[in-house]
């Protein structure tokens, strides 16, 4: 009770201190932001540096500005729209990037884009290398907004919006299927399933529930649209002394399902944010932040399947869920007796339907399963203190900050069970009539709340440091930092804890903010690796010169600015020290019985062996990121053109592998399962790209218009492979990291002659015609796993190219903005069970295009078979698609009420606009990027907002 009653003290205190400030800050607003804004600070690592200082390998987004002409609802959306480096899952493709939210480790989707002032990009390792092993593949850097010396200020944003479903999936109906299932058992060489009469039944819909026809997608069990709604407000003013910041925001989202428990299946989250900076004294300052966000999702409970797996998985002619009452014959006394002691008639008309095979299905679940409440509490405190020691040296300063953060969450449910009804029709007087049912199940409702799914997390995290700048004649420069800094997160059901620690010094001079140089270094320990092993020195060092400030370009009509600069980084890494899901003691011997022998050493007694499963390996090292980049920064005709573009050249060596080629075979065994062999340091990777940012901004009439183009282009190789193969097309050394590989397709075969005639598969079963046919490729007369080749990039960090553009157009009190971004140059596989349709699964229009005699010459889809479809449905260029696409991503339009309308009212400022997301995706592939099949439906959202400021 103590913790709760502190918290919200503190947050009592956030919400209130602005209002007892309030007199205090009228008076002293002259004093208000001495920042230029023509040079805004950006936030790097442990410091703050004026954007025309920066030195390459780092993008910005004033996201307080953005958010003006641009509502978002999620911190990091579409950032790939507005710098260059973001892939929209990565920076410069290399995966695991490190989030931090005011210099603590925390979750991105945990801070809304109205709680947040700026999103640095660190993608350089120049940029990082203070930050240590963590982030070795970039930093996401979340900075919150935070008070001003200005009066009191109220700002209060309101939203409301739809999501509207792009499309659905398109299954085949219950006699359509039946037809196509018979056809596929007849290909099998099978008696048919259903004969022409129950087909017939179920195509005529004279009776859907004896012979149900189901689609999920229907608006029997979708709405057209949900709704998301959103409120917050920012208090925040302050005076030379103190300066608060406040925002308490809460939402609501709804959801896509539209009956039994499900229809009220919903999201919500509520915050409270604040922050207090104040002047101790002359040479004191100190800062507390906190956050308090609540989360509560509820969902309908399912017993098996959730709607989605179930829509893309159960046939329409199984089950009819729901039946009528009025079909139950009037003198059945039997079946009415049964029915009138269920608790779960649906509306009063329906019973649940169900047979001895489907027992449960989904649509009984979230009628009669009962619900359940996800919960989730993130509280995050941090404080730090700020000593200006000029007293003992001029110039230098001492930095602290230590954070604590907690995150708890779990389940409360109630889940009933139910019981189903298979109906005995007959026909009388040439209506169907239910003269029995057999009832499966019991309902009961124990009432009893189960709790289940508890997880917590808490992260402490502390960071101290030493800075220090100087001037000598106004002409050299210099500041240093050195720097302590470790976190540590603890998770339950997770026995070791994630940490990193390590120091870091810097060291910087510029010489008349011409010439520049940089040094950044970092002693980095982890506790994965061997005593001995645990600890490296990762450097880096930058230079930088600006050309704008020579004789030959300080007259310029042209240039305005020409930055240009260059890093060479090695970076040490314990991040990828991890081999199928283990982390830790990866360097030690491993042994078990999970897998050993049956032995009988003598008569009556059988033991089990104790097996080696791996070798130790103390020499197991850090991974290495090595890194040379370069960037240019421009300016030119007064700001009319500005340009930030990076080119980038990394490496990570020494990935871990298991070796197969590397140590002799007698290592290992097959019988019983054992090795000898270590995980060690061997796989190589390399990228190469570039990213960039242009931005065009003129005055034409009297409209103010905006154009940003920026976008990111790598390219990746697997420089070292631990591999032998036969064949060069066989090899992954040399070839793409994100590879895709597979077999290459020569059409279907056309008849049994072609199968005579052809390279064997040896991973199918029988081949029949209408099966697809593969490129021998080594000519062996056989098919197998020698046969596959590299096919094409995968994107999976982000595709080979990345692009955004935003445009902004302002006219008089109108703002007009739209975003759009693309991906090119990857490709994926069409290999979910919507396309790779054989066995019992569930048809989708995919299999109308499918093999017959008769469309042979036109076909585009394989054979139809109730076996395993062992030969077609495997990767191979057959079932590839290119995921190029350009999506317009957002489209807003703003109008600012004229401040002349609001000399006499409260308000100050107010703000409408409407706007719409994910409007189009431009996309030779647009029906496969737009389907979810396993998941609810991709939406656009449309939404209209009010902002007032008082």
């Amino acid at each position: 009770m103590k913790h709760i009653q502190t918290r919200f003290i503190l947050f009592a205190m956030f919400v209130f201190f602005p209002f007892l400030m309030e007199a205090q800050t009228v008076a002293e607003n002259e004093t208000d932001s001495l920042i230029s804004a023509k040079d805004p600070l950006v936030q790097v690592s442990y410091r703050k540096v004026a954007q025309s200082d920066l030195l390459g390998g780092v993008s910005v987004i004033n996201m307080e500005e953005l958010t003006k002409k641009n509502y978002n609802t999620y911190s990091l959306d579409n950032l790939q729209g507005y710098a260059g480096g973001w892939t929209g899952n990565s920076l410069w493709g290399m995966g695991d990037y490190l989030v931090l939210v005011d210099g603590v480790p925390r979750d991105a989707n945990n801070v809304l884009p109205t709680e947040i002032e700026q999103i640095t990009l660190l993608k350089g390792a120049s940029a990082v290398v203070l930050y240590g092993s963590r982030a070795s593949k970039g930093v996401v850097y979340i900075t919150t907004k935070r008070g001003k010396v200005e009066p009191l200020k109220i700002n209060v944003r309101a939203n409301t919006g739809y999501h509207v479903s792009k499309s659905y999936p398109e299954y085949l109906g219950s006699a359509e299927y039946m037809t196509l299932y018979n056809e596929a058992r007849t290909n099998d060489g099978l008696s048919l399933s259903y004969s022409d009469e129950a087909i017939y039944n179920h195509a005529s819909g004279t009776n859907p529930y004896r012979y149900p026809d189901i689609n999920f997608y229907s608006s029997d069990y979708l709405k057209k649209a949900y709704n998301r709604t959103d409120v917050s407000t920012e208090i925040t003013g302050g005076n030379d002394r103190a300066r608060f910041y406040s925002n308490i925001g809460y939402y609501n989202q709804g959801d896509v399902l539209n009956f039994g428990e499900a229809k009220d299946n919903n999201v919500n989250r509520l915050n409270i944010r604040g922050n207090i900076d104040l002047n101790i004294n002359d040479f004191i300052s100190a800062y507390i932040n906190a956050n308090a966000t609540f989360y509560n999702s509820r969902s309908a409970n399912a017993s098996g399947d959730n709607y989605w797996n179930s829509a893309a998985n159960l046939r329409p002619n199984r089950v009819a869920p729901l039946i009528p009452l009025s079909y139950i014959d009037p003198n059945d006394l039997a079946s009415w007796s049964m029915i009138s002691s269920s608790n779960n008639l649906i509306g009063g008309q329906y019973f649940l339907g169900g047979k001895q095979t489907d027992m449960t299905n989904v649509f009984a679940d979230y009628y009669a399963g009962g619900y359940s409440k996800w919960t989730s509490r993130q509280f995050q405190f941090d404080t730090g203190i700020n000593f200006d020691l000029a007293s003992v040296l001029k110039g230098l300063s001492f930095h602290t900050q230590f954070a604590v953060d907690y995150s708890t969450s779990y389940t409360t449910s109630y889940n009933n069970t139910y019981a189903v009804y298979a109906p005995s029709w007959y026909n009388y007087n040439g209506a169907d009539v239910i003269a029995g049912l057999t009832k499966f199940g019991n309902d009961e409702k124990s009432g009893v709340q189960n709790i289940s799914g508890s997880t917590s997390r808490q992260t402490i995290a502390f960071s101290g440091y030493f800075k220090y700048e100087t001037a000598i004649n106004d002409a050299h420069h210099f500041n240093a930092m050195l720097i302590a800094a470790g976190y540590q997160q603890t998770q339950s059901e997770v026995y070791h804890r994630t940490s990193n620690a390590n120091l870091g010094l810097q060291l910087g001079y510029n010489y008349k903010g011409k010439y520049y140089a940089d040094l950044g270094a970092a002693a980095i320990h982890s506790a994965k690796l061997a005593p001995g092993q645990r600890s490296a020195l990762s450097p880096s060092l930058t230079l930088g010169w600006k050309l704008n400030k020579e004789n030959f370009l300080a007259n310029s009509s042209v240039v305005d600015e020409l930055v240009l600069s260059a890093s060479g980084s090695i970076l040490h890494s314990d991040l990828d020290i991890v081999y199928e899901d283990a982390e830790y003691y990866l360097y030690t011997s491993k042994y078990d019985q999970a897998d050993g022998a049956w032995w009988g050493w003598y008569d009556g007694a059988v033991e089990h062996s104790t097996n080696s499963k791996r070798g130790s390996n103390e020499d197991l090292t850090f991974i290495k990121r090595k890194e040379f980049s370069a960037n240019v920064r421009a300016s030119l005709w007064e700001k009319l053109l500005t340009v930030n573009t990076s080119f980038f050249i990394n490496t990570m060596e020494g990935l871990l592998i298991e070796p197969s080629t590397l140590y002799p075979e007698y290592f290992f065994t097959y019988y019983p399962t054992a090795s000898f062999i270590p995980i060690v340091n061997f796989n190589n990777d390399k990228r190469t790209g570039f990213d960039f940012n242009v931005t065009y901004n003129k005055q034409i009439g009297e409209v103010d218009f905006s154009l940003g183009v920026g976008g990111t282009y790598y390219t990746t190789k697997a420089t070292q492979r631990d591999q032998i193969y036969d064949y060069d097309y066989q090899k992954r050394e040399g070839r793409p990291i994100d590879g895709v590989w597979g077999l290459k397709t020569d059409g279907f075969f056309q008849s049994q002659e072609e199968i005579d005639g052809s390279a064997d598969p040896t991973f199918a079963g029988t081949i029949k015609p209408g099966d697809l046919k593969y490129v021998d490729q080594n000519d062996d007369n056989l098919i197998d796993e020698k046969d596959i080749v590299y096919l094409g990039r995968g994107g999976w960090s982000g595709a080979p190219l990345t692009i955004g553009v935003n445009l902004t157009a302002k006219w008089k009190n109108f703002t007009f903005f739209a975003l759009g971004t693309g991906n090119f140059g990857a490709y994926a596989m069409k290999n979910s069970s919507y396309y790779w349709v054989y066995g019992e699964r569930k048809y989708s229009e995919v299999v109308r295009d499918r093999w017959t005699e008769e469309t042979k010459a036109t076909a585009s889809y394989p054979r139809l078979t109730t076996e395993s479809g062992s030969n077609n449905f495997r990767a191979s260029d057959f079932w590839m698609y290119k995921t190029d696409r350009f999506n317009l991503a957002k489209v807003q339009v703003t109008y600012d009420l004229p401040q002349n309308l609001l000399q006499n009212f409260l308000f100050k400022e107010i703000s409408t606009y409407v706007s719409g997301a994910n409007l189009l995706t431009i996309s030779k592939e647009r029906e496969i990027l737009e389907m979810n099949t396993t998941s609810a439906p991709q939406t656009r959202f449309f939404n209209i907002g009010l902002k007032a400021v008082f």
